[in-house]
């Protein structure tokens, strides 16, 4: 196999695929990126047996070929390289050799037939969406999916799918965060949970992309097509819990703030916050809402904000993180809190919008 490349069109396809690229390499060809050289195209693979990311770059090669290099290696070889230098790449004996102007590389390799391949499945499900929609719905609540809970269906995302609209829902059981899309028109309704690597590294793979992709769902898989790429992962094979048994219902005393003024404010009240918790007192009166924190030093932090509310005095406590991420999620310059009482959570929507909402539970302080 050889071919000629600019380091550019090769640098952004391999910080991609970087990431799904198994870490721990219990299987050697797993940190390998596999690439298939043909006359008009070429076609860069990693996967870690749950998550495949296919590139597809318009690039020909002069003698077609596959074989597998070592995926960060590769990506460390092209950033060290200098702008807008080109790249040669000869492989012949188990060996790559890689040039560039007076650099001279070679690494060792695998034969492309060791590398896995997902095996083709039957989508119960398929649709174009707009690229910018479909990384709105993911970026603005994969921030409360869990991390490593035994409860291994909320180490993921839900999508759900019909009844006109698409809607993406994360929690970690302290917090939730929701959003719904307009839905093309989609046959049959389901839910599906795709798995929090899956979410992190399609959101990278998204972005920047301005054009329309495909969705094809099937009972296990989970497939994104777009014009220079196929991403695939597995589902949490899982049932998801009735999220909307958290949302809180009659929550009449409203606050409207400036979203930035707000999530400044409530940053600096976590500057003295104990570390593992970031526990804050909220306290509503008329126009203000006050944010306390204190930490095991009984140093305090105290902001003062001036908002809209006109009801009676209330004192919540809460993780301020979860405020701060909810806050950075929404797009609108106001936004609406809600709350019931002192022992209910706090309900917060872009102000005009109901397509967003987020849920952060109390906590004692």
């Amino acid at each position: 196999m050889k071919l000629s490349i600019e380091r550019e069109r090769l640098l952004s396809p391999l910080q991609n695929l970087s990431g799904i690229l198994d870490r721990n390499q219990s299987t050697p060809v797993l940190g390998h990126v596999l690439v298939s050289a043909r006359e008009d195209s070429l076609s860069c693979s990693a996967t870690d047996m749950e998550v495949e990311l296919v590139v597809v770059i318009e690039q020909g090669a002069s003698e077609p070929g596959e074989i597998t290099l070592p995926g960060r290696k590769l990506l460390d070889i092209c950033r060290a390289l200098p702008s807008a230098s080109r790249i040669d790449v000869s492989c012949q004996g188990g060996q790559a050799v890689i040039r560039s102007g007076r650099s001279r590389f070679t690494l060792q390799t695998l034969p492309a037939d060791e590398f896995p391949s997902f095996a083709a499945f039957s989508p119960r499900v398929t649709f174009d969406i707009a690229s910018r929609q479909l990384r709105a719905l993911l970026e603005e609540t994969h921030f409360a999916m869990a991390q490593q809970d035994v409860r291994y269906y909320l180490n993921g995302l839900l999508l759900e799918i019909g009844a006109g609209r698409i809607r993406a829902v994360a929690t970690d059981g302290h917090r939730l965060a929701l959003k719904d899309i307009p839905s093309p028109a989609v046959v049959e309704s389901m839910q599906i949970i795709v798995p929090r690597k899956a979410v992190i590294e399609l959101l990278k793979v998204l972005d920047g992309n301005d054009g329309e992709v495909k969705l094809l769902i099937s009972d296990n898989h989970f497939q994104v097509q777009g014009a220079n790429g196929t991403f695939t992962s597995k589902l949490i094979d899982g049932r998801y819990p009735d999220y909307e048994r958290v949302l809180p219902e009659n929550t009449n005393k409203v606050v409207i703030a400036d979203r930035e003024l707000l999530r400044q404010g409530l940053a600096r009240s976590a500057i003295l916050c104990t570390d593992r918790f970031k526990g804050v007192r909220i306290s509503l009166d008329r126009d203000t809402l006050r944010s306390c924190g204190q930490n095991a030093e009984r140093e305090e932090s105290e902001e003062q904000i001036e908002v809209s509310y006109n009801d009676e005095l209330l004192e919540v406590g809460f993780n301020i993180i979860y405020l701060i991420d909810a806050l950075a999620a929404i797009k609108t310059p106001q936004v609406r809190l809600e709350f019931k009482d002192t022992g209910s959570s706090c309900v917060i929507k872009p102000d005009g919008d109901s397509t967003n909402v987020y849920v952060v539970m109390p906590m004692r302080i």
